[in-house]
C-alpha cells in the first residue's frame, strides 16, 4: 500500500528561507537536502534568474501550514454529556 502524501504546505519549523524545498520534500517523501541541492543545481544550469523566480512563485503559491491551536481551545473528541 503506497504511503499517503502530506499536503503541499510550507512548514513553519525547519525551513531555511521560505520553506519551499521543505514543502516539496515533505510532499514527495524525500530528504530535504536532496531537494535543496537539486534546486541549486537546476538553478545554476538553467539560469540563476529562472531559479530565483521559480522559487519566489512557489513561495507565493504554496500555502503555509496553519498555526497550531492552543490545547485549551481544542474540544475533546467523542460524544458530549
Amino acid at each position: 500500500m503506497p504511503s499517503r502524501r502530506l499536503p503541499l504546505e510550507r512548514p513553519r519549523q525547519g525551513r531555511k528561507i521560505g520553506g519551499v524545498c521543505l514543502a516539496l520534500a515533505n510532499n514527495l517523501n524525500v530528504d530535504v537536502t536532496l531537494v535543496r541541492v537539486l534546486w541549486v543545481v537546476v538553478t545554476l544550469l538553467l539560469a540563476l534568474v529562472f531559479g530565483v523566480l521559480a522559487y519566489a512563485v512557489a513561495w507565493v503559491l504554496i500555502p503555509e501550514e496553519p498555526e497550531p491551536r492552543p490545547a485549551a481551545l481544542i474540544a475533546p473528541e467523542g460524544p458530549s454529556a
